[in-house]
């Protein structure tokens, strides 16, 4: 009884999570013209953040360890903040092209990274270097078929976003290897 108590008391900080971030945009239509959403602009964000909100908090009451947890939360967050970016204005030139569905397909292999790791240390250090890799990978090929000429793009933009994803699943790979091998944090201080 006490186990669905509190797994109820998740699902439902997550929705008033979710709530909350959806009456901002909502507010501000109110008062601005530029912020113009759909309802299905509504759904869409409303599933990207309660799902992540209800993934956090399950990592965060049934993660192994400290270093996991903090891994597998940088890993969730860089995720959440790709898809939020990628459907807000496009990671690639302004407005929706097809080189932004690249990115799904990063954010599409992470998930099933997770899921056949059955979120194992050692299977998420490698989901996450996957993920690195694809993202140094997709901004060669973005460079290399010319998406830097799309409008409001760049050499610099398209490398800079790939790189600074690539760099926090990089991070979230190490912290799993970390946690795989059986280094703690405390042994991970005191090299510091």
């Amino acid at each position: 009884m006490k186990k669905q108590g509190k797994e109820y008391r998740s699902v439902l900080a997550a929705a008033l999570a979710t709530g909350l971030v959806l009456m901002m945009p909502l507010i501000a239509m109110q008062f601005t013209a530029e912020v113009n959403w759909r309802p299905a602009d509504f759904l869409a964000m409303g599933v990207l953040v309660f799902t992540t909100g209800l993934a956090l908090v399950f990592l965060i009451q049934k993660g192994p360890n400290i270093l996991y947890r903090i891994a597998a939360g940088l890993a969730l967050c860089t995720t959440f903040l790709m898809i939020l970016a990628n459907l807000a204005v496009g990671l690639i030139g302004s407005g929706p092209n097809a080189a932004n569905l690249m990115y799904a397909g990063v954010a599409l292999a992470v998930i099933a990274g997770c899921v056949l790791s059955r979120l194992k240390a050692e299977g998420m250090e490698r989901t996450m270097y996957a993920a690195s890799g694809g993202l140094v990978g997709f901004a060669i090929i973005a460079f290399l078929v010319g998406a830097h000429r799309y409008p409001g793009s760049s050499v610099a933009e398209i490398f800079g976003v790939g790189g600074f994803f690539a760099g926090l699943y990089l991070i979230a790979g190490l912290l799993f290897r970390y946690d795989a091998k059986g280094i703690r944090l405390k042994q991970v201080q005191g090299k510091i």
